[in-house]
């Protein structure tokens, strides 16, 4: 029987219970992370923490990422000509479209690290 995988999850790990699955998730888990996280072995070592710790980046992200949105065009159109601002918009929208499916993955590595396992829905 062939390892389910829910949508949304990294490719790049592949499925849980896979021979070194964890090892490449925590890589991916860093790669998400600032990179100061590397620093610290405790992240290293324990990818349940880790993967605990990207979840809240991912979310501190998403905030900051709506905040900028809320404030893009007041904060910037005495600065900026109007192009460049809802240019800033449309960035910032795409962002927050990305962080969506990235806290979406994070979500569901965590979720195997810490012992689920996924199942077809019919």
């Amino acid at each position: 029987m062939r390892p389910y995988v829910p949508p949304g999850w990294p490719p790049q790990i592949g499925p849980p219970d896979a021979p070194g699955w964890e090892a490449r998730a925590t890589n991916w888990l860093l790669d998400l992370c600032p990179p100061e996280y590397r620093a610290h072995a405790a992240l290293r070592r324990h990818p349940v923490v880790l993967a605990r710790f990207a979840v809240l980046h991912v979310e501190a992200t998403q905030a900051a990422v709506r905040q900028g949105l809320r404030q893009s065009r007041a904060e910037l159109r005495d600065v900026a000509p109007l192009e460049v601002v809802e240019a800033a918009v449309l960035t910032w929208q795409a962002e927050e479209a990305r962080l969506l499916g990235v806290r979406r993955a994070v979500g569901l590595v965590e979720e195997a690290i810490r012992g689920r396992r996924f199942v077809a829905r019919l």
